[in-house]
């Protein structure tokens, strides 16, 4: 019991690193984002801002107690969020580097969400 609950918090707090670090950037809209999601991926400019301020909020209802269902809502659109952007630097020849290193990423979603759900699942006494 005392396992699950530490690797949820490991994977939880890794994922959440992950995902509010590469939302910083796209909030701030900087010229480096602007050049990939933009320039490289031909994404609009006035959506970079957005998908960094849902993945903020998704970061903080992965994070909070409680809400179980914005919990469920928040893995679900930060997972959108990877399998897209890993699908859109699978479509566009990226010379900056692999597509497939979104894999680790997408991995890291699975393994906080998978033991979410088996933390849920402890007794309440645990």
């Amino acid at each position: 019991m005392k396992t699950t609950k530490i690797l949820y918090w490991v994977f939880t707090i890794l994922f959440a690193f992950v995902m509010f670090g590469s939302s910083i950037p796209q909030v701030m809209l900087t010229a480096d984002e602007i050049k990939g999601i933009h320039g490289l991926l031909g994404y609009p400019v006035y959506v970079i801002p957005f998908i960094g301020v849902a993945k903020m909020l998704g970061v903080i209802a992965i994070l909070i107690p409680g809400f179980p269902r914005l919990k469920e809502w928040a893995y679900a659109g930060l997972t959108y969020d990877l399998i897209a952007a890993t699908w859109s630097l699978y479509k566009v020849p990226n010379p900056q580097g692999p597509w497939y290193f979104m894999f680790l990423f997408l991995a890291l979603a699975a393994c906080a969400y998978i033991f979410y759900h088996k933390k849920l699942a402890l007794p309440a006494t645990a």
